[in-house]
């Protein structure tokens, strides 16, 4: 609970330091003499806020990183909880230090996409970019189709172990499959406050449902070994050979063949009707107006024709993506105990995708070959987060599994029911007390209050949850 702790004081202090009728703290005050040289005070105030919305954040990040130092004596105990009379050997102790990284690496995604869906404290790199480019909230989704991938593999191993056939297999997948798919169709495009459904508005793509599809078609993929993964490979280089076709080869009416930016007043006002080129033309003929209405590109560039991020076309490279996830889940299973080797592979993955995403785009916004852009998940996006995955993976399982440097609190407990918390915060998020009508619009401190609140509500939701052993899976 300490971290928490440290969370609320140093939003007290935010919130102290903003209200003008709030009482003078000693270490404000000792600032603002020291500030009071310059002739313009309202400068002044204006660097003491940001440096203290800076000290904010800085002090949640480090108060949710170091938090404990006895991982693997907790995982020792968890093994002889779990079954006392059995003997571990190294190894698989080892591998379930790695599933606790994994399903750290899981929870840490969800409570970042929270945050970021309560608007990120209003910092614009907790916003989606509005076209090219990349942003901290362009990071998450990628991540969790990296996870599905990893999860798949781990998953499905541990179920042919315990001697699941492939008709029971594909059937659990199926459910699985139908049940995200519904949750994101019936409950994630709905909410209350809209009255009653509608096909008139309703979405049909959507983020669970791009989810769902692409688990169930990764759960198709053999899980062999390293030598013998060729025809999977050729089955991704062919799907990409699909997307790169469709997009830079098929026709578009009224705008040219494989474009790839978002119309509007953009590219000079040439092509107004031309949002997102092929992938934008495909969803408007198979939804017409059930799509997504909002995208990131409406405001700055203008745009009046609708774009689904999760469209058809990009669902091709959430494949890819996962599919990289995947390469970890056999790297982590083949090399087990073998935490060089993993690092090493982890890392190798890691400089080349990097420099394949650096190829594309040419390391620039606008200008390269295929520009970094989550709206298209285009293809030098995807080895864009692939880069991060396998960092960020590598990472934590260096602090968490060979150094133990810390056990993934408080981050594991939303991920234990991470669906709940998901359609949880999507249908109550802008619902008291998760969130209130804003009265000082003017800086973040409100806006980083609100997000940080309703992200730690959600927190303790899942904690109360896990003490009470309720987990909500499909």
């Amino acid at each position: 609970m300490r971290q928490w702790v440290c969370v609320c004081v140093s939003v007290c202090v935010c919130v102290c330091v903003r209200n003008k009728k709030a009482p003078p703290l000693a270490s404000l005050t000792l600032i603002q003499k020291l500030m009071s040289v310059s002739k313009n005070k309202s400068i002044a105030s204006w660097v003491v806020r940001k440096r203290l919305e800076m000290i904010i954040l800085f002090c949640c990040f480090m108060c949710f990183i170091f938090d404990h130092f006895l991982i693997r004596l907790h995982c020792l105990i968890w093994c002889h909880k779990v079954d006392p009379g059995l003997n571990y050997t190294l190894c698989d102790i080892l591998f379930l230090l790695f599933l606790i990284n994994f399903y750290c690496f899981c929870r840490f995604a969800l409570t970042v996409m929270v945050f970021v869906n309560y608007g990120g404290g209003g910092y614009w790199f907790f916003q989606h970019a509005p076209w090219n480019g990349l942003t901290v909230a362009d990071l998450v989704m990628p991540w969790f189709v990296f996870i599905i991938g990893t999860s798949v593999v781990l998953g499905f191993r541990s179920l042919q172990r315990k001697g699941v056939g492939r008709v029971q297999l594909l059937r659990k997948l199926t459910w699985r499959t139908l049940v995200l798919l519904l949750l994101g169709f019936c409950f994630l495009n709905y909410s209350p406050r809209d009255g009653p459904l509608s096909w008139s508005w309703l979405r049909v793509p959507g983020v669970l449902q791009r989810l769902g599809f692409t688990y169930f078609v990764l759960s198709l993929i053999p899980v062999q070994d390293v030598i013998l993964y060729w025809p999977e490979w050729l089955f991704i280089i062919l799907l990409e050979t699909v997307w790169l076709c469709i997009t830079f080869l098929m026709p578009v009416p009224d705008c040219p063949t494989g474009y790839l930016g978002a119309g509007g007043i953009g590219d000079e006002g040439l092509y107004p009707n031309c949002t997102g080129g092929a992938a934008g033309y495909i969803d408007r003929l198979m939804f017409g107006d059930n799509m997504y209405r909002y995208p990131t590109c409406r405001e700055m560039y203008q745009t009046t024709q609708p774009f689904d991020p999760e469209g058809v076309l990009g669902t091709i490279n959430s494949i890819v993506m996962g599919f990289m996830g995947m390469q970890a889940g056999k790297i982590l299973i083949f090399f087990k105990g073998e935490n060089f080797r993993i690092l090493c592979r982890f890392l190798v993955w890691a400089v080349i995708l990097g420099i394949s995403a650096a190829i594309l785009s040419k390391c620039t916004r606008d200008g390269g070959f295929i520009p970094v852009n989550k709206n298209l998940w285009s293809l030098s996006y995807v080895t864009c987060m692939g880069c991060f995955s396998f960092l960020l993976l590598g990472a934590m399982y260096f602090v968490i599994d060979i150094k133990g440097w810390w056990s993934g609190q408080p981050f594991i407990y939303p991920g234990m029911n991470s669906i709940f918390v998901y359609v949880g915060h999507s249908l109550l998020g802008f619902y008291f007390p998760f969130s209130w009508e804003m009265r000082f619009q003017e800086s973040h401190w409100e806006f980083l209050f609100q997000g940080l609140w309703g992200t730690s509500l959600w927190v303790l939701v899942a904690y109360q949850l896990y003490r009470k052993k309720f987990f909500l899976k499909i």
